[in-house]
């Protein structure tokens, strides 16, 4: 071979070698790109030029950063992940008294069961899903995310109806949400037949033994089950799955922080702080937007005009994933995060769970430490499209030979990254195109029972 001809394929194995470095990067860009174009440019971004970090929490708290839906391009994108009811799921319903009626319903709910229920009911849960592992005196390889899931999927069957969840029930309500979060991440189109499926139950099941906290009266009964869907069986099972699975990675790629814990710390409010130094590094939300419904006055800036799309970036106002992983930065004011935010703010549509999300975060924790260590050396990511491969160790088994499984899970884990991501392009753009030609949000507001929502929304403000 010509000595061009050896750096020609020189060059071409070090690039084919170097794929999972460089690839994955410049699709993810390329994404951002096309979701631009595709979805249209909008919006005020906070933090950025027009609102700074230091005005991010008073303009999210601004009495007129009230609107959720109406007039947002992006609302037809998430409404199209969400369906199925978008239209009435709490994070999404306009202001007014329709949201008022269903956002009081879910704190009746979730303020139905004490701090020592929430304990017992999630450490019941987290033990039953744990004892389904097969051989519990061998290393289980698995995805954190798809481990929590049934967790949280009996906790909240149970939250809602006060009874254990059946198994069958379980099943639906983790199809469901593994439907919704797979075309959040674009891994996967949506398959509305897992969604309708859940629908169905619910609409029998309320319909001849209904929860004991009366459903909304300002819903139909269609609408009292894509309630249900949407705030429990969907947002709250992803984002409580998504949750611990964010804090057994970190546990499982920080191991000092891990034999802290396993030795026992003498500290109590220990793993409390590495909850909140992973919410700090890997939010639960990535862009929140909001429509304002009148202008936003400032001193010595422009006003944000009526209707203006706010676009509040919660991993960049927290500045995630810049610093080292040190959950002791929580034990002093000066040294603790001021930009932190990880269940929103007060004034605009706080997360229902902010109340007892680190107290069953922690008890779930707790289970899974008593049985096993956990081992992983995959890339931690906010968006975790891999769902967060890790190792198991049984505590109570013989030690086992780590290391080389890290290896090989380090590179399988950047080798999935490689086809994961141009799926992602391709799914996502074809998402995003589709959302907007279907216009989901767009044409509910447009027909007269929509007007009528939002005329009433309106003057309920």
């Amino acid at each position: 071979m010509s000595p061009t001809g050896w750096l020609v394929t020189g060059a071409v194995v070090v690039l084919v070698a170097g794929l999972p470095y460089w690839l994955p990067r410049i699709v993810v860009a390329l994404r951002v790109r096309i979701f631009a174009w595709v979805g249209g440019e909008e919006g005020v971004r906070a933090p950025g030029r027009e609102v700074p970090a230091e005005e991010f929490k008073k303009v999210y708290g601004h009495p007129a950063a009230n609107g959720r839906s109406r007039g947002a391009a992006l609302s037809d994108l998430f409404w199209y992940w969400l369906s199925p009811g978008p239209e009435v799921h709490q994070e999404h319903l306009e202001p007014g008294p329709r949201y008022d009626d269903v956002a009081r319903t879910t704190r009746q709910i979730l303020a139905g069961l004490s701090r020592e229920q929430w304990t017992e009911l999630v450490g019941r849960c987290t033990r039953r899903v744990l004892d389904e592992l097969d051989g519990h005196a061998r290393v289980h390889r698995v995805r954190l995310r798809d481990l929590m899931m049934p967790v949280w999927a009996e906790v909240y069957y149970e939250v809602v109806f006060r009874e254990p969840c059946p198994r069958h029930v379980r099943d639906l309500i983790t199809g469901n949400a593994d439907d919704v979060v797979s075309a959040l991440k674009c891994t996967r189109l949506r398959h509305m037949d897992r969604r309708a499926r859940l629908t169905d139950y619910l609409r029998t099941r309320l319909a001849h033994d209904p929860p004991p906290v009366p459903l909304p009266s300002s819903l139909t009964a269609s609408e009292q089950a894509y309630y249900l869907q949407g705030t429990f069986f969907n947002t709250a099972v992803v984002q409580m799955s998504e949750a611990m699975a964010h804090l057994l990675l970190a546990l499982a790629t920080h191991r000092p922080v891990q034999e802290r814990l396993l030795a026992g710390e003498e500290d109590p409010d220990f793993l409390d702080r590495v909850i909140n130094e992973t919410l700090q590094h890997f939010p639960l939300f990535g862009v929140a937007h909001r429509i304002t419904s009148g202008e936003i006055s400032r001193d010595g800036r422009d006003p944000i005009p009526t209707g203006s799309v706010l676009l509040f970036n919660y991993p960049e106002y927290q500045g995630s994933g810049g610093d080292r992983f040190d959950p002791d930065r929580w034990l002093e004011p000066d040294t603790r995060p001021s930009a932190f935010i990880p269940f929103g703010v007060t004034a605009n549509r706080p997360c229902p769970a902010r109340g007892f999300a680190v107290l069953t975060m922690r008890v779930a924790a707790e289970e899974v430490l008593r049985r096993f260590r956990l081992d992983s050396s995959v890339e931690h990511t906010r968006s975790l499209p891999s769902r967060g491969p890790c190792l198991l160790i049984p505590r109570a088994g013989a030690a086992v030979r780590r290391r080389s499984r890290l290896v090989v899970m380090r590179l399988a884990d950047r080798w999935a990254a490689v086809p994961r991501s141009v799926t992602q392009l391709v799914l996502g753009s074809y998402m995003v195109w589709d959302a907007r030609r279907q216009g989901l949000c767009r044409n509910y507001f447009a027909t007269p029972a929509g007007g009528a929502t939002a005329a009433s929304a309106t003057v309920g403000r």
